[in-house]
């Protein structure tokens, strides 16, 4: 959830008026009565918002505390219940099908919205002056996850059930108030004002007197602060918390009599029945095999608000930053991912789509080629320079919280303020993250309207001159999109307009309904290219992580306004922070991008044909060769020109990646092999070490080693290819960067067929009798797990592993392919040159186990 953002009323009238000039509405305001201001809004934009109803502290002190002694008094009874049948009332939910589930729900709440989020439901479908008239949608807005879709499956229920049961209501004020966020900002939901209180929920324990007080700021210094800082809460939205609690113990103490139909009410909380111990229920990774994001938040508002897991956070944005880091590997190593990676940019540029009149767009005529690919290039390049910036930049920051929460772990106490140094990074941490949303929101919004599924929806307008680089892109006249296409398209919008819309629903809730209906509807996921998948994985990532800092309850109630009085520090920490990256950006403009780089790019004509999966002979050898120069020559020209616009780069993640020593693969040249009767030739074991590979810098313009090709020292258990190697001139061994020869010593891996035949093809070699094929997406997952890594699947495509029984902790995430759910061979192999650099991993390592 992005800050709240101010508006403004015009009291005066349209056109305004000066403080000095008589004016009837402002001159009967009584400064001193709220309810008096209140009118004047409503005098001077009549029918504009709905007012709040005016309350007297003695009326909502009435009401508090009548609605908080139901609380604790069906908390109670909920708690005995649980502590003496909580086994038996999971077992018979499980058991039942889903409309048995349905009948208790909806005996226990007759008017229980069909579907998830009825809140988000109602927002999209109800206009907005019936809104504000008053909404027939109250209790979608007060209880969103109250809906049979969510409750009758098999686990959100008995969730909900034991938060709520054995857990104090002081628990879930923070979370129930967020909530009804939609209900608030939408004005469906209009709290009653009382000026000058504030009512204390948050940070008691079991104490019911305290719990729901109504505090004047008279009589308590502080009060003032909680409510100014967002401690505590105003009076109208305690009451509505208060409301939000009583009717949800009643509603599982009704279904809990339910599924206990034969036992007599009153007994069944008396010591006829003895206390057990509390039952578990398996989690997702026991069910399925592997975690899941989308579940994990679909399980949340029926939790006990969770812990901030910043070891969690931490571990996704790492993953992501060698994400980001394998790819501008990979677009500098591999010729054939380097030409995809242009050819999927082209595909989903808006040049692509149609004007009005039909008529491709002047950079696509003949003779403006170049044009258009010094754009995809600029874009390209400058989206992977910015990409490992970015996330390496967030990973910084988890891995420094993660240590502050270790330090201030005996400080950290919901009653208390955070230590300041921590809440500070919290803080700061949230922005950068907010700023971070901002690019594959922007590339959503660019990349979207050109792709070639929904490029049918979309026309541009006729450019002003054909030189001209602005581009207006419009709904195409006459095409209407059906009710999955028309659901699909508005939801890709609220992301990339980054409106209201999206500042009423939060960027969370967006994503994770997009998410579930590319889950529900397959074709809606038909009409989303890889390239928006991985977008949508971004924006999961950054989402949930603001989603995890936004249940940090109850501190995160008070960032707000926090982020208001530090917000011009925050933006001059993040302006200095990225001056860096604002000179890569600009080096990559397309005005400032060299030609020569630009053609150099084109993968027409098969420029970057790599046919790496065929056996070596001259013709593909010289292949691979040309496709190799060809790629060094572009990215030699990118980094001449990188140095002369940004400078050296020090101090940041793409200069550390580019000067490691590490290196690139590369074809030697091809030399005739000897034919003898009695030496036949010895297939290779491990493909990394081949005699026909020898090795390069990433990049000679930022690596302190010379640009020579370098030999590197073989492991004893290489054996000879086809062929002789061609000599070449060694570096210096002080020159020479790690190389695949110099790995630690790794382990082999005993493995059944299934998981030998997904990393013989992820290792593929050449020289054996082995041939490249496909690996179905679950034999992957079912290879990784067997092999120590636990899978999660996050949102869009990404997935990531972590391992749990090597000795590292680095996780990864690679992306399900799709549409078809298997992995090419070309991509296999990007996997394992991303497992090699990652853990040292090697097709050798991986034997068959014996029966």
């Amino acid at each position: 959830m992005e800050p709240r953002r101010s508006h403004q009323f015009d009291l005066f009238g349209p056109q305004g008026a000066a403080y000095d000039e008589p004016n009837p509405i402002v001159d009967n305001i009584d400064w001193n009565d709220p309810s008096s201001f209140f009118k004047a809004m409503e005098a001077g934009q009549p029918g504009r918002m709905p007012l709040p109803d005016m309350k007297s502290p003695a009326e909502v002190r009435k009401k508090a505390a009548a609605r908080k002694e139901e609380i604790f008094s069906k908390h109670k009874i909920l708690r005995l219940i649980l502590e003496r049948h909580e086994a038996t009332i999971q077992k018979r939910w499980l058991k039942k099908t889903r409309q048995q589930r349905l009948k208790i729900l909806l005996d226990a709440w007759p008017d229980m919205p069909a579907n998830h989020r009825p809140d988000f439901e109602a927002f999209s479908k109800e206009a907005v002056k019936d809104r504000l008239q008053g909404t027939t949608k109250r209790g979608s807005f007060i209880w969103p996850y109250v809906n049979q879709q969510d409750l009758a499956d098999t686990k959100s229920f008995l969730l909900l059930l034991n938060a709520r049961g054995r857990h104090s209501p002081s628990h879930f004020a923070a979370a129930d108030n967020r909530a009804i966020h939609l209900g608030f900002v939408s004005k469906a939901i209009v709290p009653i004002f009382l000026n000058e209180h504030v009512m204390i929920l948050n940070g008691v324990t079991d104490d019911s007197r305290e719990y729901g007080r109504l505090v004047s700021w008279h009589e308590e210094p502080d009060a003032f602060d909680w409510m100014a800082s967002r401690k505590q809460f105003l009076p109208g939205e305690g009451l509505i918390i208060l409301e939000a609690q009583e009717r949800i113990l009643e509603f599982l103490i009704q279904c809990s009599f339910g599924l206990l139909h034969e036992i007599d009410q009153e007994s069944m909380i008396s010591d006829d029945f003895p206390i057990l111990d509390e039952p578990r229920l398996k989690n997702e990774s026991e069910i399925s095999g592997f975690e899941s994001l989308g579940v994990m938040t679909a399980e949340a508002p029926y939790r006990v608000p969770a812990k901030l897991d910043l070891s969690q956070i931490e571990s996704l944005l790492t993953a992501r930053a060698s994400a980001a880091e394998d790819h501008l590997w990979a677009l500098r190593e591999d010729p054939e991912y380097f030409a995809r990676v242009m050819l999927e940019a082209k595909d989903h540029r808006q040049e692509m789509l149609k004007d009005i009149t039909g008529k491709s767009h002047p950079s696509l005529r003949p003779g403006q080629q170049d044009i258009i690919w010094s754009r995809i290039t600029g874009t390209a390049v400058s989206k992977a320079y910015l990409e490992v910036e970015m996330f390496h930049e967030l990973s910084s920051q988890a891995k420094n919280l993660v240590r502050l929460q270790k330090q201030y772990a005996d400080q950290i106490n919901p009653s208390k303020d955070l230590p300041e140094e921590y809440e500070r990074q919290l803080i700061r941490f949230r922005h950068y993250l907010t700023q971070a949303a901002k690019g594959p929101l922007t590339t959503l919004k660019l990349s979207a309207i050109g792709s070639p599924a929904l490029r049918p929806f979309f026309s541009r307008e006729v450019p002003v001159s054909p030189s001209s680089t602005k581009i207006v892109s419009i709904s195409k006249p006459g095409v209407k999109p059906d009710k999955l296409e028309k659901q699909l398209l508005w939801l890709l919008s609220t992301l990339w307009e980054d409106g209201q819309d999206l500042f009423f629903a939060s960027m969370n809730v967006i994503v994770d309904e997009l998410e579930r209906l590319l889950q529900a509807e397959p074709r809606a996921r038909e009409l989303l290219s890889p390239f928006i998948n991985s977008l949508i994985g971004d924006l999961s990532i950054i989402s949930q992580t603001l989603n995890q800092l936004d249940l940090y309850q109850p501190w995160a109630q008070t960032w707000e306004n926090k982020l208001a009085e530090c917000e011009d520090d925050l933006k001059a920490d993040y302006a200095e922070q990225t001056k860096s990256w604002a000179l890569m950006l600009g080096a990559t403009h397309e005005r400032g991008l060299q030609l020569r780089a630009a053609k150099l790019a084109n993968p027409a004509g098969g420029a970057f044909a790599y046919p790496i999966h065929k056996r070596r002979n001259k013709d593909n050898v010289e292949a691979l060769r040309s496709a190799e120069s060809r790629l060094d020559a572009f990215w030699a020209a990118i980094d001449q020109l990188m140095k002369a616009k940004a400078g050296d780069l020090q101090g940041t993640a793409v200069q550390a990646l580019l000067s490691q020593p590490r290196t690139l693969q590369r074809t030697r040249e091809w030399v005739e092999p000897e034919k003898t009767a009695s030496a036949p030739v010895t297939q290779i074991q491990n493909p990394e070490f081949y005699d026909w590979a020898f090795y390069r810098p990433i990049s000679s313009a930022y690596s302190d080693t010379s640009a020579k090709i370098l030999s590197i020292a073989q492991p004893k258990t290489k054996v000879k290819t086809r062929g002789k190697a061609a000599p070449q001139e060694e570096a210096p061994e002080s020159e020479i960067p790690q190389g695949p020869g110099s790995v630690d010593i790794q382990p082999t891996f005993h493995v059944d067929a299934r998981t030998l035949k997904v990393f013989r093809i992820i290792f593929f070699n050449p020289a054996t009798t082995s041939t490249p094929g496909e690996i179905p997406w679950n034999d992957f997952l079912h290879s990784m797990a067997s092999v120590g890594f636990t899978a999660m699947k996050l949102y869009g495509s990404v997935w990531q592993f972590q391992p749990t029984k090597l000795d590292v902790e680095r996780s990864i995430q690679f992306h399900e392919p799709h549409p078809r759910g298997k992995l090419p061979f070309t991509t296999a192999r990007r996997f394992g040159r991303r497992l090699n650099r990652a853990y040292g991993w090697f097709g050798g390592m991986f034997v068959l186990k014996e029966k």
